[in-house]
């Protein structure tokens, strides 16, 4: 498989190297015009606490085998999997899910999400900007997404020396749009561009730093930023900047770029990444693979400030069961049955751990963890591949999104589906709802304008409003 390769951070960076790493996407430093009124009103209801982690299940997890099962349905319909009460009475989950069943008084299940976008990054690009896409298979996206948009309307009130918006890698159909680079995440690792390509089979991407080669903290082409300790970098920077103020040229461009020089240098955004921090204790309960560790990173960046956090659950399958690293489980990709149960046990262990810490650290006021993907899958399992195996195609009509903290109301489930999941029958929420509710989270005014590149204004919502039921 192809890989992106590093560019080594090996000598002194002169100033177009560092105009360049100004433009990085570190809560948005290269903004040029003041802010709006709407800007200014968002500012004011801001929850300046209020951080979202968003664990991304790309390629549309089923919700007959997670958080919606039809125990009552035909074979074909309800699948291998049974549910299992939880200790909530009416909140019923995968039987494979049992530390989760545990905490549903800690967690809301939303049951009667949909839209209409059954391709998977028209269909991400639909849930995560609110606007439906004029491409089908688009790698980059027409409007800003949500961590994106978080970025731009915090910029002036994020003072902390940590990201407004970190990820992993970039989402298929995802990005800042006209917004520009400026907004779109900060990664630790270099964005590997297969991500944004459609294709399925690409390695997870770590959302945390990993010690593949001698080198240590390293520029990637795209401004990226691996995180990994460096003699001689924090010099750099200080030699660097003796040398522009010295010139005079500061000035110029110290508005925009010497925030982005100072987190850089962030002792508090290394330490964020440092998973060797945490006792071994509770990296043990999280997991030692890659969900259990990117999930206690994710916590780990929001205790230090960073308000956006996205990172895509993708697992690494066995040939024998699946080709994918995603949850694109038609049949021709993996046995979805097979598949889960494998991935499911894993997620479980890690979930699970989040959630508890989100309470126990006293962190369920103020973050907001999310599991979701694009769609849901289609209630008929389906046999397509020549092996005969079991799968499950698009299916954005109806979907589960599961939410744990936030200061909202859990505990609940908000909506159904009807006896085969095929639609919602009570409470039918367009995924702008969902948005919606994390806006106004935020204090951002989902209403207000954006302008585009030719200057005309595109609300940041065009329509939804929050769900009245997270709301106590």
């Amino acid at each position: 498989m192809t890989r992106t390769p590093w560019i080594p951070c090996s000598g002194p960076l002169d100033r177009r190297t560092w105009l360049k790493v100004g433009g990085m996407s570190l809560g948005a430093l290269c903004t040029g015009a003041g802010p709006s009124l709407s800007q200014l009103l968002a500012d004011e209801r801001a929850d300046r606490d209020f951080s979202v982690i968003l664990f991304w299940a790309n390629g549309g997890p089923s919700h007959l085998e997670t958080f919606d099962l039809k125990p009552g349905a035909p074979a074909e319909i309800r699948g291998e999997f049974r549910p299992i009460r939880s200790n909530v009475p009416g909140i019923d989950i995968c039987e494979h899910l049992p530390r989760l069943a545990r905490l549903a008084d800690k967690y809301t299940i939303l049951r009667s999400l949909h839209h209409e976008r059954g391709e998977h990054s028209g269909g991400t690009h639909r849930f995560l900007t609110g606007h439906s896409s004029i491409q089908a298979n688009l790698p980059n996206s027409e409007n800003p997404e949500l961590g994106s948009i978080v970025a731009k309307q915090l910029e002036r009130q994020h003072r902390s020396e940590v990201p407004v918006f970190v990820a992993d890698t970039q989402f298929y159909g995802a990005g800042p749009a006209y917004l520009g680079k400026a907004y779109a995440p900060f990664m630790v690792n270099p964005n590997n561009p297969i991500s944004a390509s459609g294709n399925n089979v690409y390695d997870p991407i770590p959302i945390y730093p990993t010690v593949t080669d001698a080198g240590g903290v390293q520029l990637a082409a795209d401004s990226t930023l691996r995180l990994q300790q460096r003699a001689g970098l924090l010099n750099q920077i200080d030699g660097f900047r003796r040398e522009v103020e010295r010139s005079g040229t500061m000035d110029t461009w110290d508005r925009h770029h010497r925030r982005a020089v100072e987190i850089l240098s962030s002792r508090r955004t290394r330490d964020a990444f440092d998973l060797s921090k945490e006792a071994e204790a509770t990296r043990r309960r999280y997991g030692d693979h890659l969900w259990g560790k990117s999930l206690l990173t994710c916590r780990r960046l929001v205790e230090a400030g960073v308000r956006f956090v996205q990172c895509q659950a993708t697992y690494r399958l066995p040939e024998s069961i699946g080709r994918t690293t995603n949850w694109d489980d038609h049949s021709v990709n993996s046995h979805i049955f097979d598949a889960y149960r494998l991935k499911l046990p894993v997620l479980d262990q890690a979930m699970s751990a989040l959630v508890e810490d989100l309470y126990g650290r006293g962190l369920d006021r103020r973050v907001l963890f999310v599991f979701t993907g694009e769609f849901g899958r289609t209630p008929t399992v389906r046999n397509q591949d020549a092996s005969g195996r079991p799968g499950r195609d698009h299916w954005p009509r109806a979907m589960s999104v599961f939410l744990a903290g936030g200061g909202l109301r859990m505990g609940q489930i908000i909506g159904s589906t009807n006896s085969r999941g095929e639609h919602p029958v009570e409470r039918p929420l367009d995924s702008n709802c969902f948005l919606a509710t994390i806006y106004r989270r935020f204090g951002i005014d989902h209403h207000a304008p954006l302008s585009d590149v030719s200057g005309r204004p595109i609300p940041i919502l065009p329509r939804g409003e929050a769900i009245r039921e997270l709301w106590s």
